[in-house]
């Protein structure tokens, strides 16, 4: 795995790991009895957005470490996950015929 793609799969997880924790311990204007007038009653009042990006940086960064060895140390592979053979047969090496 190269830097770039390194960096795309950190980028990638920690924009999932970031939405998933959004809603997370979210309080809206309703659940607070403070409504702005002209918003809806489902935005958000107190969202800490700061403090779950710099946890969502901790947890994206040992998502990506597990995930990145798994992919460099061939844990699993294609073939590990190819049950219908559609990624054809592989290597020469992988079919015996490889000197």
């Amino acid at each position: 795995m190269g830097p770039v793609t390194g960096l795309v799969l950190y980028a990638v997880i920690w924009w999932m790991t970031f939405l998933v924790a959004i809603p997370i311990r979210l309080q809206t204007q309703d659940e607070s009895g403070d409504v702005v007038p002209g918003t809806h009653g489902g935005s958000p009042q107190r969202h800490d957005l700061k403090k779950k990006a710099l946890i969502t940086t901790g947890v994206a960064l040992a998502l990506w470490a597990l995930t990145a060895w798994i992919i460099v140390s061939g844990q699993i592979t294609l073939s590990d996950i190819d049950l219908f053979t559609r990624f054809g047969p592989g290597p020469i090496e992988e079919r015996g015929l490889g000197g």
